[in-house]
This record gives C-alpha cells, sequence and structure tokens, in this order.
C-alpha cells in the first residue's frame, strides 16, 4: 500500500526514517507559519486568516507531491515571492493586495498550461550537468546563511554589509550549542540526529529565555477575510502583465533549483532527471493556483526539504509526515511555533554542508565548466537568489563556452534559455 501510494520501497527505505525526515522537514521550515501571516499582514490582509491559509495551501501542495509526484519534498508560501506580494507589488507599485492575490492566481494557471506542455520538465532537462551539480552546492550555501542569520550569528553591517554577530548571548549563543549538538549527534550516527539537535536545542531555550512557550491548543482562524478576494478589473494591464511574468519567472526557478539540488545531493537523479518531474510541477502550480484561492501569495517548493532529505527521507512518505504535521499544527500553533529560528538555525547550517558534496563531480580544472558552476554557487547566496544563481550560471556557462568556441558542448535549448535570461535582466 505505501508503494502505491507514496512510492515507498520497502527494500531501501525505512518507514521510521521516512516519518523522522518528514518531522525534520516541518521543524524546519514551521517558521512560514509564522513569518508568512506577519509579511502579508503589512499589506493590510488579516494576519490570522493568512495564518489558516498558509496552512491549507501547504498541506494541498505537499500531499500532491506525496501522493501523486512520490517525493520526499514539501510546499509551503515562498518566503522571497511574499516579500514580492507586499513590498513590490502593494508598497512600491501601489496596487491592493487583492491585486497581488489575482495576479497569483493567474501565474498559477499559466504554470499548469507550462507544465502540461513539458516546457518545464524540458528546461531542466537543458540545464548542464555541472550546473545541476553546481546548483546543490549553491542552495547548500544559500540555506546555510539563512540559518545563521535568522539565528543571529551573521548580522548586517552598514560598512561590510554582513558580519559576525554576538554569539556570547542570546539566540546566536544557542544557535553555536545546537550545531555542537548536532554536530556530535551525527558524528555519532544517532537516529534522527537533526530532529534531536532541534528538540535539545528548543528545551536548552528556554532556561535562556529564547524558547517561549505560549500554550497549547488554539482554534484556527476564518479565511473568510481573505478567500476569493479577486480584483479583475486590471487583469488586462501592462503592470498586471509585468507582475505575472516576474512572479512566474522567480517561482519556476526556484523550484527548479530546490528540485535539482536536492535531488541530485539525494543520489534520486534517473540519467541526469528528476523522477516524476512532472507531477512535482504539477503539484507546485495546482498549489500556487490553489493557494491564491485560499488568500496566500505563491506555493513553491520548500528549500528546507533538504533536511528531510538528509535525514533520509526519499519517497513521498516524508511529504504526507510533513503534511500531517501541518494539519496537527493548525490545531497546536504554540506548541509549534515556540520553536525559535535559532533551534532550526544548526540543522540548515549543517544540512548546508551536506549539499556541498556534489561539487566533488564538477571538474574544477575544465574552466569552461569549472567557472559557469562556480558563478551559479556564488550567486545563490551573495543574491539570496536560488533562481539568479541558475540564470546567471547558464548566461556565464554559454558566453564561456562560445567564446572558447566549444559550440559541439552547447544545445539548442541551452542557447534559447540564454536568450531568455539575457532579456529577463533588461526587460
Amino acid at each position: 500500500m505505501l508503494k502505491k501510494l507514496f512510492g515507498f520501497d520497502a527494500r531501501v527505505m525505512s518507514v521510521k526514517t521516512e516519518i523522522l525526515a518528514g518531522i525534520t522537514t516541518f521543524l524546519t521550515m514551521a517558521y512560514i507559519l509564522a513569518l508568512n501571516p506577519d509579511v502579508l499582514s503589512l499589506a493590510g490582509m488579516d494576519k490570522h486568516a493568512v495564518f489558516t491559509t498558509t496552512v491549507i495551501a501547504s498541506i494541498l501542495g505537499t500531499v500532491i507531491m506525496a501522493c501523486w509526484a512520490k517525493l520526499p519534498f514539501a510546499q509551503a508560501p515562498g518566503v522571497g515571492l511574499n516579500a514580492f506580494f507586499v513590498f513590490t507589488i502593494c508598497k512600491e507599485m501601489g496596487y491592493s493586495w487583492q491585486f497581488a492575490l489575482t495576479a497569483v492566481f493567474i501565474e498559477g494557471i499559466i504554470f499548469i498550461l507550462l507544465t502540461l506542455s513539458n516546457l518545464r520538465e524540458a528546461i531542466v532537462d537543458a540545464i548542464p550537468a555541472s550546473l545541476k551539480n553546481a546548483i546543490s552546492v549553491g542552495i547548500g550555501l544559500f540555506i546555510a546563511f539563512i540559518g545563521l542569520q535568522n539565528s543571529g550569528i551573521i548580522v548586517s553591517n552598514p560598512a561590510t554589509m554582513v558580519s559576525l554577530g554576538d554569539i556570547t548571548s542570546g539566540s546566536a549563543l544557542l544557535a553555536v550549542i545546537g550545531i555542537l549538538i548536532t554536530t556530535v549527534l551525527l558524528i555519532l550516527k544517532v537516529k534522527g540526529a537533526l530532529l534531536l539537535g532541534i528538540l535539545t536545542t528548543t528545551v536548552i531555550g528556554i532556561p535562556m529565555g529564547i524558547t517561549h512557550y505560549g500554550g497549547v491548543m488554539s482554534i484556527p482562524p476564518s479565511i473568510e477575510p481573505i478567500f476569493m478576494k479577486f480584483e479583475w478589473s486590471s487583469v488586462l494591464s501592462t503592470n498586471m502583465a509585468i507582475v505575472v511574468m516576474t512572479m512566474l519567472f522567480v517561482d519556476m526557478f526556484d523550484t527548479i533549483g530546490t528540485l535539482v539540488g536536492v535531488s541530485t545531493k539525494a543520489g534520486m537523479m534517473q540519467n541526469g532527471k528528476i523522477p516524476n518531474a512532472k507531477r512535482a510541477f504539477m503539484a507546485d502550480a495546482i498549489a500556487t493556483t490553489a493557494g491564491a484561492v485560499l488568500g496566500t501569495s505563491t506555493v513553491t517548493t520548500f528549500v528546507e526539504s533538504a533536511s528531510g532529505v538528509a535525514e533520509g527521507g526519499r519517497s513521498g512518505l516524508t511529504a504526507m509526515t510533513t503534511a500531517v504535521c501541518f494539519l496537527i499544527a493548525i490545531f497546536f500553533a504554540p506548541v509549534f511555533l515556540a520553536v525559535p529560528a535559532a533551534a532550526t538555525a544548526p540543522v540548515l547550517f549543517l544540512v548546508g554542508l551536506m549539499m556541498m558534496s556534489p561539487i566533488k563531480d564538477i571538474d574544477l580544472n575544465d574552466f569552461s565548466e569549472a567557472v559557469p558552476a562556480f558563478v551559479c554557487i556564488v550567486f545563490m547566496p551573495l543574491t539570496i537568489s536560488i533562481s539568479n544563481g541558475i540564470l546567471l550560471g547558464i548566461i556565464s556557462y554559454v558566453f564561456i563556452n562560445v567564446l572558447s568556441r566549444k559550440f559541439n558542448k552547447l544545445h539548442l535549448s541551452v542557447y534559447i534559455l540564454c536568450v531568455l535570461f539575457i532579456l529577463k535582466y533588461f526587460l
């Protein structure tokens, strides 16, 4: 039954491992339950309603990923995309949140059509092998940086952009303790080391005044204030087209980057392709469309899924476990939201390390492969964008190999991608 439902293979997989992996993924991405309502409320949306909608949209996308794509990846409203929703569309451009939700809905419909046409899958297949490996490494640095930043180990600095925070107290100290504990658990090969690391760090945070216990249960707020609140009057405007295309571009390559990077690290790629890629993309597209109806920003595959994969998750059972955790969270939000960022930061940091391993498969002596790969790796964390890393990596790959007269390495599809990516930065 598990094989039929989730692609679970009892010969090489363990139910216990898949469940632990699913819980670990949930705990590393549970911050979205607090973050998404906070961000979208800045656009005037009802914060409590957004919490419920965030949970429902995450469950929907993750269940589709689990049962149809049968992959260990979880979905939820994307962090960068919710910021674009609020600060660009609503604040900078001056549109209402209803306008922004309409754009997300249209984007979702277009995504469904692109997925049915196999275009998204073709784009993945067109990415050179060295860049696929680089994507995994870049994402590793990206999520490690997020963990360090969320915990206060890395802080902003006007003079140097970033610098070391105060690691002798507060969240930063707790995160350092968590990194040490989780590392030792990994060295000792303790099963569920990442999850135990999160839980132990959370408990240690109680006497430090960082973990705040706010009760046990709460009734899910109504989504009525934001449900199906679309604004169709501007649907044919130029600005709507620009907003939709920008969302489409960023979401597409964030999702592609996450799926390729995590699948590569997990050894799940089959002849350079993601298994059930079309279904994985469709899960993303359906969840985005449904999420807009429910009242939230673009839903995407979460890079934190790497934590569950690092814990051993390989089938849809991992994703289903994460979805069940989200379902429980809607009733026990105070408990789950008690896990501080300092407790999940160690896992993000160590998973970042684990995702570095594909770098050994990049031929660093061949500069036509190594330089584009390095561009891809470096620009993900430095621009806080998976999509920028992929776009600039492919553009540099084409230019370097064309100027080096290595035309035989380049397929027509790579040239097309390069042109589109260049237009993205100039238009």
